[in-house]
């Protein structure tokens, strides 16, 4: 009887060990499974809004005023120039007091920096031709 009883409970515990490696190995996959998809949702979002589309009235929001992020675009394509210095506040200083939300394609020819400036920034999306 006691060898039975010995036997049985050696195998409840091997089954419980078996049982809790696969939900082990279920929660490894349902957590895999839960980063791929907030991987995929964070790269979705980022090329959403670098596909995106800006009329001139849309651009227009995106001044820096008021805790608004600051754009700018310039031959076709919107920057974002909110984490750049020298457009503190949405108005670019240097320039003479360029503002944030317009098109500066003609501005930014006569820089004394040109575009280079621009190939640091990030991408928010396109201007739409009118």
């Amino acid at each position: 009887m006691k060898k039975l009883a010995l036997i049985l409970g050696s195998s409840a515990m091997l089954l419980a060990a078996c049982g809790g490696e696969d939900a082990t190995d279920e929660g490894d996959a349902t957590n895999q499974e839960e980063t791929t998809n907030q991987e995929e949702a964070t790269n979705q979002e980022e090329a959403t809004d670098q596909d995106r589309t800006f009329t001139m009235e849309e651009l227009s929001e995106y001044d820096g005023q008021d805790g608004n992020d600051a754009y700018v675009a310039v031959d076709g394509v919107v920057y974002d120039v909110t984490d750049v210095g020298a457009w503190a506040d949405g108005e670019h200083a240097p320039a003479g007091g360029l503002a944030a939300g317009h098109d500066h394609t003609e501005e930014i020819q006569s820089s004394p920096h040109g575009t280079s400036v621009l190939e640091d920034l990030p991408t928010v999306g396109t201007l739409e031709e009118e």
